[in-house]
């Protein structure tokens, strides 16, 4: 999987810092599902596992993870997903749409 294929789904430098924040490869991974799904179509997954595993390995690639097939424990603890999903918001200045929806609609 390539960015040049037009997937889009490069980490870049701030990206990794703050994905390094996390202390477990499954965790790391799993971030990082979250912040290029919500760059790439705007909504944070519902089952960060739902993905094409090569997207899963060129992240995993991306990060110096040799072994991907952890990320299935990244859905161990509902709450992880929410708290990373809520560090991505705060981190990259994302707002939900509920939150401008009046705005909008102007």
């Amino acid at each position: 999987m390539t960015d040049e294929g037009g997937y889009g789904f490069y980490l870049d430098d701030e990206d990794r810092k703050l994905i390094a924040g996390r202390r477990r490869d499954y965790n790391r991974l799993g971030f990082a599902l979250q912040v290029v799904a919500v760059r790439q179509f705007g909504m944070f997954l519902a089952d960060p596992l739902h993905v094409p595993p090569a997207l899963v390995d060129y992240l995993a690639e991306q990060l110096g993870i040799e072994d991907s097939s952890g990320v299935k424990q990244y859905i161990e603890r509902e709450k992880t997903k929410l708290e990373h999903a809520w560090e991505i918001q705060r981190e990259y200045g994302l707002t939900s749409y509920s939150a401008v929806e009046a705005e909008l609609a102007m």
